[in-house]
């Protein structure tokens, strides 16, 4: 029988950027970029685990959509695709949580990972425009069938593990309050 353990990595000491322009970048406060050291993702079916939650706002006509990436030494390797923001209703400061599993299935040089994941949130398209509103769940990667991530990472050598999100539009915008990454090992 295996036993398995969590080690937490890093949690954020803080908010994050608010983010407005229509481009990727972190989401973390910079004491939240971890190093995971080489090694640390030795064997097929170990986990990272990644939670955040924080703040978004958006408008009605042009709301465009969220992204969030999961990057390993800046190699996208969980990508949640565009999600949907709410068309209907204005949104401004509603919470959301996000949720990301990865799991090891290639270690190595060429090392891959499968990742699926939740983001819940009052400002997804979907959400009723009148009281009680609610909120809504995104399985992730968003209106995609999970697979194993398409680029690979050197999973043998440290690589600096950084959340990112991009908006397709500056009409709204994104703050990270909470952030916690974990391995989860089983021996």
């Amino acid at each position: 029988m295996s036993v398995g353990y969590r080690k937490t990595l890093v949690s954020a000491q803080g908010d994050g950027p608010t983010l407005t322009a229509a481009a990727a970048a972190t989401c973390l406060p910079g004491q939240a970029k971890v190093l995971i050291p080489g090694g640390a993702l030795d064997a097929p079916g170990k986990l990272l685990h990644i939670k955040a939650s924080g703040r978004i706002s958006s408008v009605i006509t042009t709301p465009g959509t969220a992204r969030f990436d999961v990057r390993l030494g800046g190699t996208v390797m969980f990508d949640s695709l565009a999600i949907l923001l709410d068309s209907v209703a204005a949104h401004t400061n509603v919470g959301w949580m996000l949720d990301i599993l990865l799991t090891m299935r290639t270690p190595g040089t060429a090392a891959t990972l499968f990742g699926q994941g939740t983001f819940t949130c009052e400002d997804i398209l979907g959400v009723p425009a009148s009281a009680p509103k609610g909120v809504l769940s995104a399985i992730l990667p968003w209106n995609s069938a999970p697979a194993v991530s398409g680029n690979t990472f050197d999973a043998t050598a440290a690589n600096i593990l950084d959340l990112f999100f991009t908006q397709t539009v500056a009409t709204g915008s994104l703050t990270l309050h909470q952030y916690c990454a974990e391995l989860v090992s089983f021996e």
